[in-house]
């Protein structure tokens, strides 16, 4: 891979929206485009919840909190760099980073898109049905409708750590 995965710093937070907007432009391929203003990484102030891949960065992993849990809020990488692993390293340190802090790892995606949900189930995560949700989950899920992320079916998916 040959890509540094480290924290982010704060001054290069604003950077990581292009890397999130030129990821989410993939999904024009599979029929899905998002409503303006639903980047996750802009409303972000606190570079302690960002793993990065790259100096500049080409990749990043947004963590959160859901239901006492660590939450992947958004992973992105540049389509420019894609296919090289970072994807798969940046989770596996956001799961490192979980177990010091944490029981698993939740994160919502897209059940049929090939680098979603099946991409997620090969490296250890499983769809949790809505009985099992939490309360901020819930309301997580409901936001995302509220906003049009959801507009292709979306899963809850778990990995403990």
């Amino acid at each position: 891979m040959g890509v540094v995965i480290r924290w982010a710093e704060a001054g290069e937070l604003p950077e990581l929206v292009g890397v999130e907007l030129a990821a989410d432009g993939l999904f024009a391929e599979v029929g899905i485009s998002f409503p303006a203003g639903t980047t996750s990484i802009e409303g972000c102030t606190e570079p302690e919840r960002v793993i990065v891949a790259g100096r500049p960065a080409v990749g990043f992993a947004l963590l959160a909190w859901v239901d006492g849990v660590v939450h992947l809020d958004q992973l992105a990488v540049h389509p420019d760099h894609g296919r090289r692993g970072i994807g798969s390293a940046l989770v596996e340190a956001l799961c490192e980073h979980a177990a010091v802090v944490s029981d698993a790892v939740t994160l919502t995606t897209y059940r049929d898109v090939p680098w979603n949900a099946p991409w997620y189930e090969r490296r250890g995560f499983a769809v949790v049905e809505a009985d099992r949700w939490g309360p901020e989950m819930a309301a997580l899920v409901a936001h995302e409708r509220e906003l049009g992320i959801a507009v292709a079916p979306r899963v809850v998916m778990r990995r403990d750590v």
